[in-house]
């Protein structure tokens, strides 16, 4: 057990200072496990923006979401003895553990709060893994993960403070630059911040000239709250179209607080109603299914949020998870209720 602890801590302490080179590791580690994802134009953006826009189809991840790349890349370099990943999460990134899983022959338990919807449990279960439900919170499904990964053998995979992680959500900036070089703005949907830092750290290593811009929801954003306040702060979670955006940084934050408040040129917040429009617009303009943290780029573009850019620009579509209850009274103009929150609808386009 001894040895097996020691492992976990040369683990943790390594990369700590992340650089290009372990992005272009990563994407050796999860070659021909992960899909190298189109970018593909959209006319209307690009109509509202006047620049060349494209969409980074993460979609299109077998697991329906970028989150593959980072929890391939984490569990090829769990540490030896490992037989069993465990993590917290909103939903994707427990998928992406779970699917990562499977394919190295390792069980998985992953721990999420009761705010993650039930299309995102049934899509972790029928991977094969243990879900469990604790509390209200990102923070209380990560005190459980903690607890589990004292065990012999279980390896704790977080969703976005771990080196290899964002190592491998960096992949995705590889290829954007690689698609599109003289890219001007590149929109990062932002939560935890293991998306952003890792992209960011690589389009601009690869030209420091490119803006990255994170984008949030304005209710319970808190790598915002927490880059504002100069530390990691705790932010109370609520029910959110861009449920994917959720959950807290964590206090004892590594790596994913400082590389985003040192990378990104500009953190926006956008409102549950110009997510709901946002939604509505990638569907009816672009015929793209996609959960609501895929658009808040594109919701801060439409509300006017983003000041104009000077050349071609590329956001992520990060999921398709969606819960499509949900989504299909988005599409169709009905009001939806997010928690206590009356979120009143309006037809596309009205």
């Amino acid at each position: 057990m001894q040895d097996l602890h020691d492992d976990h801590e040369r683990y943790r302490k390594q990369s700590m200072q992340l650089t290009l080179t372990d992005i272009f590791e990563a994407r050796r580690a999860i070659a021909g496990r992960v899909v190298r994802t189109p970018l593909l134009p959209s006319r209307f953006m690009t109509e509202q923006t006047g620049q060349p826009f494209f969409l980074k189809m993460e979609t299109m991840q077998p697991t329906g979401a970028f989150k593959l790349r980072g929890a391939t890349n984490a569990a090829r370099n769990a540490p030896e003895g490992t037989t069993t990943l465990t993590c917290c999460s909103t939903g994707n990134h427990g998928r992406g553990v779970a699917y990562a899983a499977r394919e190295l022959g390792l069980n998985a338990v992953i721990c999420m709060s009761s705010l993650v919807p039930q299309t995102k449990l049934d899509g972790i279960r029928a991977l094969g893994s243990e879900t469990r439900i604790v509390g209200n919170s990102q923070d209380d499904a990560l005190a459980e993960c903690r607890k589990l990964g004292q065990a012999t053998g279980v390896f704790e995979i977080s969703p976005f403070d771990d080196p290899y992680v964002i190592a491998g959500q960096g992949t995705i900036g590889l290829e954007i630059l690689e698609d599109v070089p003289n890219l001007d703005t590149l929109l990062v949907p932002l939560s935890g911040g293991g998306l952003a830092a890792g992209v960011a750290l690589a389009a601009k290593s690869i030209n420091p000239q490119v803006r990255v811009v994170g984008l949030t929801m304005d209710r319970g954003a808190a790598m915002k709250t927490s880059i504002d306040a100069g530390r990691p702060v705790e932010v109370p979670e609520v029910a959110s179209l861009a449920d994917s955006l959720g959950g807290g940084i964590g206090l004892d934050n590594r790596l994913s607080f400082a590389m985003c408040r040192d990378l990104l040129d500009e953190i926006i917040l956008v409102t549950e109603g110009e997510i709901y429009r946002a939604m509505q617009a990638l569907y009816y303009e672009d015929s793209h299914v996609a959960e609501g943290a895929c658009v808040v780029g594109i919701a801060a573009i439409l509300a006017g949020k983003l000041t104009a850019p000077k050349g071609p620009v590329a956001t992520i579509i990060t999921g398709r998870n969606v819960d499509m209850v949900q989504f299909t009274k988005v599409m169709t103009g009905q009001d939806v209720m997010l928690g206590d929150y009356l979120l009143e609808g309006k037809p596309y386009g009205a």
